[in-house]
């Protein structure tokens, strides 16, 4: 029957402080015969020693007490000085127990007699394992430091505040950790949390707090993650919006804890409201601009039934009376055909206003300057409002784009004028300097206040901002002087005269 082999052991590197070459082969031949390949090297000197060490991958160092001019308390203390953690066993033909134990306080983890090397296999292997045992502590404290180290760089640069929140079985809540961020969100120092967790709730509007406690409860119940958003109020008196986010375990004969992140959300939450109430700002606008539509329709409808209609049935009439009973002295006849064209310019006057109204022709052929000037003064023949022009100057021509717009937007506040200012009179001003386009209309009316700009209703302006704002430009409500309101409209200028200087050369015979 074949026997059994016995387990290869790997190779055993030793350093033997030893002053005989004979001891120091009988210490590696105790290891050779239990099974161990042996490389050793033996110094006898301080300076060989420290050079050994730096030189090599040691797994013991075995050291004679006494030797002339060194020992092993000298070698133990130079091993340490280098920061080796190796098993240092000490052999010896004489040693005296209080020398021993000496050796062994200093940090020697040894000593055995030449005399009795039995021991020595044994007392090797064991603190070899210890040695083993000792670097994988230190490995693992070095890898616990490091991730510490790495988790507080994190936390450092998380925005918001990182913590873990303990809720006992009592019920009592604790803060085990908050972050350097409950500075900045609830302006509270992580000890002050830690010390009472209560100050958090108490943050808390109490609108919120009770949304706040039942979501702990359901996420403790549950064991089910947190995602809240709730307002706070900061020890400055601040208001915010913050969002909280976290995953609860159970802790064994503690209660439940949570570990998560709260951020200030303060800025979305604006902006989700504003987003909130642009959208419905815009819906009412949208609303406001089909009434208006209808209401100019209905306006134009009433203008050409009203004024176009009834001049066309005088026309009729007047012809018709002409063609049935026609007078037989030719100054009558020459009166009465007078009357007639009179109505067919007055017919033709009110289908001009009319079309320019709904599309302004003269604005296309000569300018924002003559078709500002135009409506201008088609609004006093209608309105009964002295309108002054000449602060237009008529060699400011910007883009088809931003005339257009320009226009609209003048329409609209001739409107607001007739409608809102109770005025008598009104100036006009059209300019352009320094690559910006100005067109300021001034009335001597009732004025404005500020709060009618905030007003839910006001779509007339609302209308002209968002006109303004297509185009990159400002609108500015201010106080006339020494009555009134002045509305300034600033936009980019953009020159079009050439264009159109070029559109005329072309049409030209």
């Amino acid at each position: 029957m074949a026997q059994a082999q016995p387990a290869i052991k790997p190779t055993l590197k030793l350093l033997i402080i030893e002053d005989s070459e004979d001891d120091a082969l009988l210490l590696s031949g105790c290891f050779r015969r239990a099974g161990y390949a042996v490389e050793f090297q033996r110094v006898d000197t301080a300076d060989a020693t420290g050079s050994a060490l730096l030189g090599g991958r040691w797994d013991a160092v075995l050291s004679d007490h006494g030797m002339p001019g060194f020992n092993a308390l000298a070698a133990l203390a130079l091993m340490q000085g280098l920061r080796f953690d190796l098993p240092f066993i000490i052999v010896s033909g004489v040693i005296e127990e209080e020398t021993a134990i000496a050796a062994m306080r200093a940090g020697a983890h040894d000593y055995l007699s030449k005399n009795h090397l039995d021991r020595l296999v044994p007392a090797v292997e064991r603190e070899m394992r210890e040695a083993r045992n000792r670097a994988e502590r230190r490995a693992a404290l070095e890898a616990v430091r490091e991730n510490e180290a790495r988790f507080r760089a994190l936390v450092s640069n998380v925005p918001g505040m990182v913590f873990q929140l303990l809720r006992r079985n009592d019920g009592e809540f604790r803060f085990l950790h908050a972050s350097e961020g409950s500075e900045a969100l609830l302006g509270l120092a992580p000890k002050d949390l830690r010390a009472a967790a209560s100050r958090f709730f108490e943050a808390i509007e109490a609108e919120d707090r009770g949304g706040f406690e039942a979501a702990l409860a359901k996420s403790a119940n549950a064991m089910t993650h947190i995602n809240w958003d709730g307002r706070i109020r900061a020890a400055d008196g601040s208001l915010k919006w913050i969002n909280l986010r976290a995953a609860p375990r159970h802790i064994a004969n503690s209660g439940v804890q949570w570990e998560g992140i709260a951020a200030n959300i303060t800025q979305s939450k604006l902006t989700e409201k504003e987003l909130r109430e642009s959208r419905t700002q815009l819906a009412e606008l949208s609303s406001h601009l089909e009434a208006a539509k209808e209401e100019e329709r209905e306006r134009i409808a009433r203008d050409i039934h009203d004024e176009l209609g009834g001049t066309l049935v005088a026309v009729k009439i007047e012809t018709a009376l002409l063609a049935s009973k026609p007078p037989s002295d030719p100054e009558q006849l020459r009166k009465r055909v007078r009357g007639i064209e009179g109505l067919i310019d007055e017919t033709i006057a009110i289908a001009g206003r009319v079309a320019r109204e709904l599309r302004p022709g003269i604005l296309k052929d000569f300018g924002l300057a003559a078709a500002i000037e135009c409506q201008a003064d088609d609004f006093s023949h209608r309105v009964g409002l002295a309108c002054d022009t000449s602060g237009i100057r008529h060699e400011v021509d910007p883009d088809e784009k931003t005339s257009l717009a320009l226009f609209r937007v003048f329409q609209e506040t001739l409107t607001n004028v007739a409608k809102h200012a109770g005025a008598s009179a009104l100036s006009i001003r059209l300019d352009a300097a320094d690559g910006e386009l100005t067109l300021e209309i001034c009335d001597d009316g009732r004025g404005i206040d500020a709060a009618d700009m905030k007003k839910q209703k006001s779509f007339g302006l609302r209308g002209i901002r968002e006109r303004m704002s297509g185009l990159g430009g400002t609108l500015e409500l201010a106080a006339n002087v020494p009555s009134g309101t002045r509305v300034t409209l600033r936009a980019p200028y953009r020159p079009s005269g050439a264009s159109r200087a070029e559109a005329a050369a072309t049409d030209s015979p």
